[in-house]
């Protein structure tokens, strides 16, 4: 741990690689490495389960996992200000640290709108629907309304798979094409749609599917 501590003074907590993170979080290295092993190396993994399946994770017992928790849900609240205070996005990349902090632990599916000016300047970020664990119902005619009404130029969509991968379903891909295409009759852009799952992210744009 000195060692650990010497890194942090002299380097920065940024230095610290994934188990020597969890090490000082734990105050045990042994205990961080069966952690890391059992969760295969994902701390994202760590960061979604409740307290009753933590404190079984590599036996840390109850009090680290609630420190545990407490430090994943530190670090959720500030990215989650930070994206709030977000005026512009120039990626997919940006969009997803956007709105990760609030969507990846849903247990229910929620879509969002973000709409834009020309130069990618955040208008509005609008919840368009809510639904359950498999599916949400998203009416796209009511989504280039509200861009209608914004003056907005270009759109992204965000939603989240709250089970499984974020693979876009086939349902997921008739909503981009309706929106898309919706869209464009009013000479509006559909910029990308972005699926946040615990396990990733998926874009659109980025796979070549936005036309």
């Amino acid at each position: 741990m000195s060692e650990l501590s010497d890194k942090i003074q002299t380097r920065g907590v940024k230095s610290l690689d994934d188990a020597e993170l969890l090490t000082v979080l734990l105050g045990d290295a042994s205990l961080a490495a069966t952690v890391m092993s059992e969760v295969k190396g994902s701390l994202a993994a760590l960061s979604c389960d409740d307290i009753s399946r933590l404190r079984m994770t590599g036996g840390m017992g109850l009090r680290r996992a609630v420190m545990l928790a407490a430090a994943a849900e530190l670090g959720r609240r500030i990215a989650a200000v930070r994206a709030r205070e977000a005026d512009t996005v120039n990626s997919s990349d940006d969009v997803v640290r956007l709105f990760r902090p609030q969507l990846e632990t849903l247990t229910h599916e929620e879509c969002w709108a973000v709409y834009l000016t020309s130069s990618n300047r955040i208008l509005e970020r609008q919840r368009v629907s809510q639904g359950g664990v498999q599916a949400t119902v998203v009416d796209h005619r009511l989504i280039v309304k509200r861009a209608l009404e914004l003056l907005a130029t270009q759109m992204i969509l965000i939603h989240n798979h709250p089970s499984g991968a974020a693979e876009p379903s086939g349902q997921d891909k008739v909503l981009t094409e309706r929106v898309a295409r919706a869209a464009a009759l009013f000479d509006i852009r559909l910029l990308d749609h972005i699926i946040i799952s615990r396990e990733g992210d998926f874009s659109f744009a980025r796979a070549g599917l936005m036309g």
